[in-house]
């Protein structure tokens, strides 16, 4: 069973996107491994996407929400709070088959439904976490996703099961929840400094590794009462450098100034705290994905929920607007980088 939680402390990278093709791309590579996407967002990205984009995702949203319980990832935690310290016994009722809604996706894929009522449950998450009795009761809470991922490898049976963990770029408790289910963290970044100080706080916030000012909260970090409590952490596997732009088919000088920039950090932190990374033998940049900008491929492959190996160039109409334009050596570039990246999973 291998779990990736997409990451970064910084929105606007692109994780919920690359998620998407790549939880799509895997399960086409591998149709005898369930794939299950757990959407730990509120905003609820990666869902509407898989759900079919704009035209039929809202309605379908509305369907499992509606549905009682639940049928999010909202639902599992709500039916956890009602009774915090007892794994549930069936956990089907929160397993949506997204094919149902968009035929474009492969059948081995599943998804635990973002939902927005996640960000109301934080709270009383976080307060469950802090009760005194049982002892063990952060670790009880902060590990409910991980007994999510248990039970759907259950399901699996005999199948392999991959999960792909969306998790916002804030790190609430729900974040924490999925960091606590992954075994890996796949870091997109985009080019600019910003990119490279939220690094330092996935560092900092997974691991509590960093400067003075983190040092002086070492002894209350989550990093720290993980390993108290013999929670899991999950390890720095793939950097990908999204949506960067190309010239004569190399990165150009500005991206690739930046990516050096986040290279740099990263070997410096790997000189020191090499058990943080997935590939502690080897230099971070060697785990460095480049993924070009995708254009109009993006555009049309997210509003209507198609993985990019059934997208085909050509105009489209999205939205009653002018037609979409989808040229086929930018797909084609897009296609090879994201092959990449799936072969580094």
């Amino acid at each position: 069973m291998s779990s990736y939680a997409f990451w970064n402390n910084k929105g606007g990278v692109g994780k919920s996107y690359l998620c998407f093709v790549a939880s799509c791309e895997y399960a086409r590579r591998y149709p005898e491994t369930d794939v299950y996407v757990i959407d730990l967002c509120p905003q609820g990205n990666v869902s509407e996407t898989l759900l079919g984009g704009y035209e039929t995702s809202p309605a379908a949203i509305r369907r499992l929400t509606g549905e009682s319980p639940r049928k999010t990832i909202a639902g599992y935690l709500e039916s956890r709070l009602s009774s915090p310290f007892r794994q549930l016994d069936d956990i089907s009722p929160y397993v949506t088959h997204p094919i149902e809604f968009n035929k474009s996706l492969p059948d081995n894929l599943y998804l635990i439904c973002g939902d927005n009522l996640l960000e109301i449950l934080s709270e009383a998450i976080r307060q469950t976490s802090q009760l005194a009795v049982p002892v063990d009761a952060w670790k009880q809470v902060v590990e409910w996703v991980k007994d999510l991922t248990v039970a759907l490898s259950l399901r699996s049976g005999n199948r392999d099961s991959v999960f792909m963990i969306d998790c916002n770029p804030s790190f609430a408790i729900y974040t924490q929840l999925g960091l606590a289910a992954a075994r890996n963290i796949v870091v997109p970044f985009t080019a600019d400094d910003s990119s490279r100080r939220a690094i330092e706080n996935v560092v900092a916030l997974t691991y509590g590794i960093g400067d003075d000012h983190v040092a002086v909260y070492s002894r209350i970090n989550f990093a720290r009462r993980a390993k108290e409590e013999g929670v899991s952490v999950p390890l720095l596997h793939t950097f990908v450098s999204n949506r960067v732009t190309l010239y004569d088919g190399k990165p150009s000088r500005a991206f690739q100034a930046v990516a050096k920039t986040i290279e740099n950090t990263l070997e410096g932190i790997h000189v020191r705290h090499r058990g943080i990374f997935a590939n502690s033998s080897v230099k971070p940049s060697k785990s460095f994905v480049t993924v070009p900008d995708y254009h109009s491929a993006c555009i049309v492959s997210a509003m209507t929920g198609t993985p990019l190996h059934r997208l085909v160039a050509g105009p489209r109409k999205l939205a009653g607007v002018d037609y979409v334009q989808v040229n086929q050596e930018p797909l084609d570039r897009y296609r090879k980088a994201l092959e990449r990246f799936v072969d580094a999973l």
